[in-house]
């Protein structure tokens, strides 16, 4: 096991905690770098809906992860901005203007969803964002003259500083850099006292409020954050499948949205890394299993929604804490090998057990 002793002030804040995450985030960031050479194109691309859905988990993750408020409509701001960046884009506006916007409105949208959401909480506040959602889902399929309606709209190639980036690699390489500018956003975020609240507000609103946290403000902003992030992942989303419809931004993506965040490990960047990998990997695993399956159960439709719907209950019976909690766990059994004890996170079961009874 590591054990680090911190003799400095730039110690404690870095956000590389030693020398082994610096060694490791750089072969990962090499390897990245270096995937549109390694990867053939269709992989190429999967990954890049990786960066895109990471953005967008960081946002919920933010919100669900962070500050407890659960969101079950959080594909509205995917649309939102998505479809803004498809509005800008084929009137002309430069991308890293349209890109702005797309994440500005998203997080003006996400202020007058916030608002009202302050007065509910839990399933409550589940049923408001959800009936956000479908509102979204509607303006965008009622309102042809500027989204196409049910025929779709087109979105034109990005293109940045005079240079077409709407190629394979060339887009690859602008979410990556998005997606490594959000990730630093949001890791420093949370070592600030805004974020430090987002937190308190997670494990006692009675408490935060007591500590002189204003609960209304941080809220709200927490909305509008998480808002702003989807709404960036919906730009990049727009220009990478090109072409939109208001059916691509409804219930089952907002479950997908959140399966991400539940599955990955709530509350940990690195669950939304894990849960993005998860939601473009899964259908690919699914489609290359059906094959081993009989026809009966291979060929039935919704098989892959009860797939999920089988993963999902599997990691909240045995696994609260997604995958990077059985990551951790993982990782904990290695260090302390061979005196690794069964009951080391018996603490952590019993808390779990007791919060489902409450």
């Amino acid at each position: 096991m590591r054990f680090i002793f911190k003799t400095s002030y730039a110690q404690d804040i870095g956000l590389a905690r030693h020398e082994g995450h610096r060694f490791w985030y750089s072969v990962l960031g090499l390897l990245l770098v270096a995937s549109p050479w390694l990867l053939p194109e269709y992989w190429l691309a999967q990954l890049t809906f990786v960066l895109i859905y990471a953005i967008v988990g960081l946002g919920l993750m933010l919100l669900a992860g962070f500050t407890g408020l659960f969101s079950i409509g959080h594909a509205a701001f995917l649309g939102v901005g998505a479809y803004t960046q498809a509005v800008l884009t084929n009137a002309g506006l430069p991308f890293p203007l349209a890109l702005a916007c797309a994440a500005g409105l998203s997080g003006a949208v996400g202020i007058v969803v916030g608002l009202p959401a302050l007065r509910v909480k839990g399933i409550y506040l589940g049923i408001a964002t959800l009936s956000f959602g479908f509102i979204v889902e509607e303006v965008l399929a009622r309102w042809e003259s500027l989204t196409g309606g049910n025929a779709g709209l087109h979105v034109k190639n990005p293109v940045l500083f005079g240079l077409d980036v709407g190629s394979g690699t060339g887009f690859y390489f602008l979410c990556l850099v998005v997606c490594v500018l959000c990730t630093l956003l949001i890791l420093n975020l949370l070592r600030s006292p805004t974020g430090r609240a987002f937190v308190a507000i997670r494990d006692s609103e009675i408490s935060a409020q007591s500590m002189g946290i204003h609960l209304a403000y941080y809220k709200t902003l927490s909305f509008v954050i998480s808002a702003a992030l989807v709404g960036l992942g919906g730009a990049l989303y727009a220009h990478q499948i090109r072409f939109l419809s208001p059916d691509q931004f409804g219930i089952i993506q907002s479950i997908d949205l959140l399966l991400l965040v539940v599955i990955g490990g709530l509350g940990s960047v690195h669950g939304a890394f894990l849960g993005a990998i998860f939601l473009i990997t899964m259908p690919q695993l699914i489609a290359a299993g059906k094959d081993m399956l009989p026809a009966a159960i291979g060929q039935a439709p919704g098989l892959q929604s009860v797939v999920y719907g089988l993963v999902l209950i599997a990691f909240v019976l045995f696994e609260p804490l997604g995958l990077y909690g059985r990551w951790l766990k993982v990782r904990t059994f290695f260090s302390v090998f061979p005196f690794y004890r069964k009951g080391l996170f018996k603490r952590q079961k019993s808390f779990q057990k007791s919060d489902r009874l409450r």
